[in-house]
């Protein structure tokens, strides 16, 4: 009877040490990670325009590619549950135009913008996304949040011209714990070695690249004049004097603020960058914009020039057109003042601005312009 007895009990202990380990293994088998990974950005046209041709350097639009992980990474290992740089106080014209995902992904870039000079650096976002990611299109509406987001930082911020948004990409981590989801989100290079431009390779070219725009920006305000007139036109004298229009399309970092401020060489966006830069050091209200020029042949092409605020009012300065290439070697007085502080009367006669940077992004709104030219 005894022995029968024991044998039961046995059964049952074998049977329960049997259940937990299938449960525990189901348990475990339910855990799993998929990543979702937006490239930033494609088919879209960056406005990198000049006098007599049209270049147009091709953006990638957020694609989602998924990769299942066979890695299984229970939820508490997670690394940080909210974006840690939401209270970085920010004054940009952009960035007051995206809603609160944008300027949360915004705030992320602006907070690490020393640790992104690596071109490594993974940008953690967290878990701050998980209730739009639970909708049933999360994940294309946080596509489009960051697609806005890179988009407004880059032409807020012509400094980081060291960073290439095409190298840049969005992931959205998924973990899944019986019926419960969260997602973990941050950017990195992907595949790429590093998300810098192609003429970077490194955070120790990159500073030395800042170091040399920064001495060569004290040399031009070190002139600084009394009113903000002055500045806005010793600013304007400068890039026109100084930067040589690149003809060739072929030199390094004419699109950026180092090609025009150092190589002295640019395009369009190089002189529209490099103003917006030095009206930001003095800080005189200015955008980037972008659209379409008509140009003295009658060509109409993609172009890039400025707005600036002065007398709490808005003119537009196309410095690139400003800067005409002549046979001669000699340009008139009048000719190198033709789109200076311009109102929309004269301006919007050959230059279309065009808020959208890139097909099916964000459609962004510039200041209204006044409508006469500014009168000294």
């Amino acid at each position: 009877m005894r022995s029968k007895f024991a044998t039961f009990i046995m059964t049952v202990v074998i049977f329960l040490i049997v259940s937990v380990f299938v449960l525990f293994g189901t348990i475990l088998w339910e855990e799993f990670i998929n990543i979702d990974v937006f490239v930033q950005p494609e088919e879209v046209k960056t406005i990198i325009s000049e006098n007599h041709n049209t270049i147009e350097e091709e953006i990638k639009t957020p694609q989602m590619v998924r990769n299942q992980l066979d890695e299984i990474k229970p939820v508490e290992q997670k690394q940080t549950s909210e974006v840690e740089d939401n209270n970085v106080i920010i004054n940009k014209y952009f960035y007051h135009q995206l809603d609160e995902h944008a300027k949360t992904i915004y705030q992320a870039f602006e907070g690490n913008k020393e640790r992104m000079k690596t071109g490594t650096y993974k940008i953690e976002l967290g878990n701050s996304f998980t209730s739009l990611l639970n909708q049933n299109n999360g994940q294309e509406q946080l596509g489009e949040y960051y697609q806005s987001a890179i988009e407004a930082y880059t032409y807020d911020n012509p400094d980081v011209f060291y960073l290439s948004p095409n190298k840049m990409y969005l992931n959205i981590e998924t973990t899944t714990q019986g019926s419960k989801v969260s997602y973990y989100v941050y950017i990195n290079s992907g595949n790429e070695p590093n998300y810098l431009i192609d003429e970077f390779s490194s955070k120790e070219q990159v500073d030395k690249a800042i170091h040399a725009i920064e001495q060569t920006r004290d040399k031009i305000l070190q002139n600084r004049k009394s009113s903000t007139y002055e500045q806005i036109k010793m600013v304007h004298d400068y890039l026109i004097d100084n930067v040589e229009y690149d003809t060739t399309i072929s030199e390094e970092n004419i699109y950026n603020i180092y090609g025009a401020m150092i190589q002295k060489r640019a395009v369009c966006e190089g002189y529209a960058r490099s103003f917006k830069y030095l009206m930001d050091c003095l800080e005189i209200p200015c955008t980037l914009v972008i659209g379409k020029g008509t140009n003295s042949e009658g060509k109409t092409e993609n172009h890039a020039w400025n707005y600036v605020q002065l007398k709490n009012k808005w003119y537009a300065i196309d410095c690139t057109w400003d800067d005409p290439i002549s046979l001669t070697g000699w340009v008139s007085s009048s000719a190198k003042n033709r789109y200076f502080l311009k109102g929309s009367n004269d301006m919007m006669k050959d230059h279309t601005p065009s808020g959208q940077f890139t097909e099916g992004g964000k459609m962004f709104s510039y200041p209204p312009l006044s409508t006469s030219n500014y009168q000294d």
